[in-house]
């Protein structure tokens, strides 16, 4: 089998791509209730990194403490993974959420890190900053902030954060070396990288390769293990380990009605350390 083919569009611009995912995720984020975030070319309503509602979000990897934990508004069902569950949080760190949007990922892991720690959730999309800023007073989350920004340029310090999560955003970035330089940035000496997001496994049709729906939908902007390996290597990043997740074409296969998309892209957890001192 051939390798899976780079999916960026060299006709277009990182602001191209910035304007196609935060034009669609600013009308999830008004939207008064729960419903897909993508459409198939064909127009259908689909899945886009999982419509997730009680049982599918267990089927993420989440456990119904963590659904039941977070008030409702929070949790819009657009992730394809649990990385609190990989981050492995202490009391008293501090978090970074790369495209944090309602910030349901931010809410658990501050239960996580407690009132001595911190979470700062981070995305480009006004209408989702609104909303996830809304949901901190539903959670009584105080130690938890959301910032206006670009992955790609994260509005935190210099070794600022111990850990840096995401969920299924990094895909989106048309400049992923520049997300993981950022992350490699802004954590501290030995700080971590825990990361649920798609990968790469086989060439994408034409059809999907080339449709702006299929970047906001979490499929087009997905890049192979071994690219995402030499990114974080790049970077700086030790301790590198990549899984993907066997059992996720059980959703991935339901995101898009006209194909099944888990025969070229399946969740996977990203890992991997900032070293203490740079070699």
């Amino acid at each position: 089998m051939s390798e899976p083919s780079p999916t960026d569009d060299s006709s277009r611009t990182v602001n191209d791509q910035h304007q196609i995912v935060r034009e669609r995720y600013a009308e999830i984020a008004t939207e008064d209730d729960r419903h897909s975030c993508c459409k198939s070319t064909l127009g259908e309503e689909t899945s886009c990194c999982d419509d997730s509602t009680g049982a599918e979000s267990e089927q993420l990897g989440y456990s119904q403490d963590d659904i039941e934990a977070v008030a409702d508004g929070a949790d819009l069902g657009l992730g394809c993974g649990n990385p609190k569950a990989i981050a492995d949080l202490d009391p008293g760190e501090s978090v970074l959420d790369l495209g944090s949007g309602a910030g349901f990922d931010c809410f658990l892991a501050a239960r996580e890190v407690g009132d001595d720690g911190q979470v700062i959730g981070v995305d480009m999309t006004p209408e989702m900053i609104e909303k996830a800023r809304e949901n901190v007073e539903k959670n009584d989350a105080g130690n938890v902030e959301f910032r206006l920004g670009e992955i790609e340029h994260l509005p935190v310090a210099d070794e600022s954060v111990d850990v840096i999560i995401s969920n299924c955003v990094i895909n989106l970035s048309p400049a992923k070396a520049q997300v993981f330089a950022e992350a490699f940035r802004a954590l501290v000496p030995d700080g971590r990288l825990a990361v649920s997001d798609v990968v790469l496994t086989a060439p994408l049709p034409d059809s999907v390769a080339g449709d702006p729906d299929s970047i906001a939908a979490c499929v087009a902007g997905a890049s192979t293990v071994e690219s995402i390996e030499q990114m974080l290597d790049d970077a700086g990043f030790v301790d590198i380990q990549i899984e993907p997740k066997d059992d996720s074409d059980e959703f991935i296969s339901e995101w898009d009605d006209q194909r099944d998309l888990s025969e070229y892209i399946v969740s996977a957890t990203i890992e991997a350390r900032k070293p203490t001192t740079r070699p």
